[in-house]
Parts: structure tokens; sequence; C-alpha cells
């Protein structure tokens, strides 16, 4: 494990921040684990990471303070973070969704928006794999993302894209899906937005009444889960062409319906080998990213 550099700013209480010796700045605080890395003036870089320690200190105390209403649909809500996250969902209704479907990219932005200042030439903020990022005018960014083995596996996004946010969910990530998407990859304006609708299009991604699926209650598996008694995915058997060609079309019919509504830029499934894409998906094989 490479050694890691503490950061001479001042750490909030219960948080880790440090500076490792290739530069990025690691953000660590509860079940919040943050990767960030901005490039431009020296100085504006430090004062960048030194504004995303504080921002990061009073994250966690922030979202804990309004839990129950986080994990639950249309509770009254007033915090910064929190608002960003029933923004990002709203459009989504009246299928089920609450605000923590967006807790991940809104972390990421507003860490994001506190490092942004005069000097940085391009930034990203990757929130356990969702990723807001910043981009000067005629800047790029390389980003990878979760895929299968010998699948396209990076992203590369230009200041004349309209993306910013990247989010990845399906059944075999963090969090609990009630689809059987490996992955689905959404491009949206915020990470906020596209974390939500990686949610949903995974959901999306289904066989429902397909025996060989084992499913589980959300509860049973995380007794505080926002999910409740919904059936989530726990394994998932080998399928045939035709039943990952239904799954991933049912998928793919709600990305097209997100961006036809400007919620999505793009969307990528991932199913058993099987890759579709809806928008201008910038999916590369490339060794390496964030460069």
């Amino acid at each position: 494990m490479a050694q890691v550099v503490t950061a001479p700013w001042r750490q909030p209480a219960g948080a880790q921040v440090r500076r490792w010796p290739d530069g990025r700045l690691h953000l660590h605080h509860g079940p919040i684990d943050i990767l960030a890395e901005c490039w431009g003036e020296p100085t504006a870089i430090a004062n960048a990471y030194a504004r995303a320690a504080t921002r990061f200190g009073s994250v966690l105390a922030e979202l804990v303070a309004e839990l129950p209403a986080l994990r639950s649909e249309g509770a009254e809500i007033t915090g910064q973070i929190a608002n960003v996250m029933a923004g990002a969902v709203a459009p989504f209704r009246p299928a089920f969704i609450t605000p923590m479907a967006a807790v991940a990219g809104a972390v990421a932005d507003a860490v994001l928006a506190a490092m942004v200042q005069p000097g940085v030439q391009r930034a990203y903020v990757n929130n356990g794999g969702d990723i807001a990022v910043y981009l000067a005018p005629g800047q790029h960014l390389t980003c990878a993302i979760a895929a299968q083995p010998g699948c396209p596996d990076r992203l590369t996004l230009r200041a004349s894209d309209p993306a910013r946010g990247i989010a990845t969910s399906g059944w075999r990530g963090r969090s609990w899906s009630l689809g059987i998407a490996d992955s689905v990859t959404v491009l949206a304006k915020t990470a906020a937005m596209a974390d939500a609708a990686a949610t949903m299009i995974a959901n999306a991604v289904d066989l429902p009444g397909h025996t060989g699926i084992t499913r589980q209650p959300a509860h049973s598996l995380q007794a505080d889960s926002d999910l409740g008694q919904r059936l989530v995915t726990v394994a998932v058997p080998p399928l045939t062409a035709d039943q990952r060609d239904l799954a991933v079309g049912a998928g793919l019919a709600a990305a097209h319906a997100f961006q036809r509504r400007g919620l999505i830029e793009a969307a990528a499934v991932f199913l058993q080998g099987d890759i579709r894409m809806t928008g201008a998906f910038p999916l590369i094989l490339q060794a390496g990213a964030h460069g």
C-alpha cells in the first residue's frame, strides 16, 4: 500500500483528510470515501484541496441529521445537499424513489463545487464510483467506469460535452437494486442526476417472474434500507440471449424516455457480456484513467 501524506490543513473531527503521493486527495468519513484530483496552478490546487476538505467536514453531519426524511418519499428536508438529492429524484416520480438514490452523486457535486475556483483547469470528485467533473474550456478528462472484463471501461468527457456527472448502479454494486443489470452507467448534467437516473434504469433492467433470479427483502439485508420490504436482487443465473435482450431492452426504454425529457445525456447497460447504449456515450478501451 502506498504511503499517504497527511494534509497540512486541519482535519474535521472523525474524518480522514489525506494527500496521496501521486497528488490525489483522499477524504474518508464513515461510509463516505472520496478520491479527488484537480489540475491547474499550484496555489489554486492547494487552495482547492483545502476548500474541499473544509466542505467535506460537514457533509456527514448534514446527512445524518435528516436521514429519516432522506429515506422516505416526499418528507420535508432543509439541508443544502439534501435539497439537491430531493431535486434530483423528483423528476422520476411517481415511480418509487427516495432522495437516497442521489446521495453519492450529490455529495460529489458539493465537494467539487467547493474545489472549483480561478486557476483550476479541470477536476473530478469520485465518491465510490459516482463522479462529478469540472472542465474549463478546451479541457477533457478520461475516467474509469465499472465494466465486465473485456468490455470498454473508460470514457472521455470534453469541455464541449453537456455532461458533468457520471454514475453507475446495478445489482453487483455497493447499493441494492430491484433489477438484474450487472451495471448501468449514466452521463447527466450533474452527478446527482446521473446517480438517480442510473438507479432507475438499473431497476428497469429486469425479468419479472423469472424463477432463477434470487431476491430478498432489502430490510433483511440492511435493516435501515430506504427500500424497506421491496425485493432486491442477490443472484442472477446465466441468461439466454433472448432473456438478456428482453431485460436490457426494458432498461433502454427507460433510458430513452429519460433522455427525451432531458434528464440524462447518455446511458450504457451491461448484462452478462451484452452492452447496449443510448445517446452519445463515449466508451473506449484504454489503459489508465483520469488523464
